[in-house]
């Protein structure tokens, strides 16, 4: 990634620190059965290694169609609280959940950005969006934001869709874990008798 006065970045530095921090995040995931604090730090670290302003973890209702929030790092609550992000009146959001990475080289022109009033007065003006993708299915987005206008180059893509997909994963093998708890819990129960329901 580059800003627009400096278009030619530190390929090598660049490369060295998304491998160091892929690998971080892969041990992470599979260490920690924590899921929100794992996906904290997914973001938080995303952040620091693609020096932009913040990184956002959505989640698809699909039952509301939103997109909830699951981990931030860098934006105000003032920001967090504008308002529910629709995925019909999100055309960022709809682009990104049919599986494709989404750039938007300002916020405040491109009509894809749902709140850009908002986005203004935070200082956001370059976004770059990837899916959350499980065996094919969407399941939420992944978006990082910078303060000033930036080119998202084809390494800041690949390397934010691939913890996009690491995220996923977690996010579908926390669920499959709490799904065979409640299994194991309700088998004991009816084994034990000690179920109050």
């Amino acid at each position: 990634m580059a800003t627009e006065s400096d278009a030619v970045g530190s390929a090598a530095h660049t490369h060295e620190d998304y491998y160091k921090t892929l690998y971080q995040a892969a041990l992470t995931f599979s260490s920690s059965l924590e899921l929100d604090q794992v996906l904290q730090s997914i973001v938080k670290s995303i952040t620091e290694v693609m020096q932009v302003k913040a990184c956002v973890l959505r989640l698809l209702d699909p039952r509301t169609g939103q997109l909830q929030l699951s981990a931030v790092y860098g934006l105000s609550s003032g920001y967090l609280s504008k308002g529910p992000v629709d995925v019909e009146h999100s055309p960022i959001d709809s682009e990104a959940l049919c599986g494709e990475p989404v750039v938007i080289k300002d916020v405040s022109t491109d009509k894809r950005f749902q709140y850009q009033e908002a986005a203004k007065r935070e200082g956001i003006v370059s976004a770059l969006c990837v899916p959350l993708e499980v065996h094919g299915r969407a399941i939420g987005v992944m978006r990082v934001y910078t303060g000033e206008q930036c080119i998202f180059h084809e390494d800041d893509i690949q390397f934010l869709s691939v913890l996009a997909s690491l995220a996923a994963l977690a996010i579908e093998n926390a669920n499959l874990y709490e799904s065979l708890k409640r299994s194991y819990d309700g088998v004991l129960d009816a084994l034990w008798g000690s179920s109050t329901r």
